[in-house]
């Protein structure tokens, strides 16, 4: 994705990296794989490390997947991940979501994931990606809604994170709760026929509250998230240790409970 008017929210941290590589088809993709089938040529738009875009190469080998992200660094980092996995189907490269690079009618399907929060003109995109899509084809999209998003107990901490996210959201020209606006901006970028719907993340276990707790006490110390909310001046140094202390905290208690919505949308150009 690439316009002068848009600004990655997390950017490419460690602590965001630790998340999107732990993506698969599993957690974040199993509304699109019933209708994976072998030979189709696939788009994943955002494809960061390439974790979901190598996973898609296999079901669809050996249909072509191509992958593309914005940033050089992480298309190399996405390179270096196919390099272990061996998946020749399988290609990443730089790309610009308004202004892709590939002929009309490329591919079977196009993916994109927890992608269209971060633009300042998510219909233009996927205006974009209907025209890369063949008669038919498929577009599948899931988004994160910010404002739906459930956690137990509840803490001081975490409330003011989310208020915090969604100040530097907007300040960004973006929206966070775009999981509840998904089918709105595919019916505004001409699509007619789609499927609706919505999934979960849950962390729970101790484990997993430890690692998503940690992972966002990380975030707010030291991503993009936390650089612009000091740019901004929506945000203090100490209000943001306070806030990682909060999710550290939430972390340790072994009642709490983060479930994170996304909404799903199915489409058919």
């Amino acid at each position: 994705m690439t316009s002068p008017n848009d600004r990655y929210t997390h950017g490419h941290h460690e602590s965001v990296l630790r998340s999107h590589s732990w993506r698969t088809i599993a957690n974040s993709a199993a509304f699109l794989e019933p209708h994976l089938v072998s030979g189709q040529k696939v788009l994943d738009v955002g494809c960061g490390p390439g974790t979901i875009t190598l996973e898609l190469g296999e079901r669809v080998s050996p249909g072509l997947v191509k992958g593309i992200d914005r940033s050089a660094d992480i298309i190399e980092l996405a390179q270096q991940n196919k390099g272990e996995s061996k998946n020749s189907n399988v290609q990443f490269e730089v790309g610009d979501t308004y202004a892709m690079r590939f002929d009309d009618a490329s591919f079977d399907v196009v993916y994109a994931h927890q992608i269209l929060q971060h633009l300042t003109d998510p219909v233009a995109a996927l205006r974009e990606m209907r025209r890369v899509l063949t008669p038919g084809g498929l577009l599948a999209v899931r988004d994160s809604d910010y404002d739906s998003f459930v956690w137990y107990p509840e803490n001081p901490s975490l409330t003011r994170w989310m208020n915090l996210y969604h100040e530097v959201t907007r300040a960004n020209g973006a929206n966070d709760d775009a999981g509840r606006l998904l089918h709105s901006w595919v019916r505004q970028a001409g699509f007619s026929a789609m499927e609706v719907g919505s999934s979960t993340w849950t962390f729970q276990t101790e484990g997993d509250r430890r690692w998503w707790g940690g992972l966002w006490a990380d975030r707010v110390r030291s991503s993009a998230f936390a650089e612009q909310a000091l740019e901004y001046e929506l945000s203090t140094p100490k209000e943001l240790e306070d806030i990682a202390h909060g999710f550290l905290e939430w972390a340790e208690n072994d009642d709490g409970l983060f479930i994170v919505v996304h909404g799903e949308v199915l489409a058919w150009r």
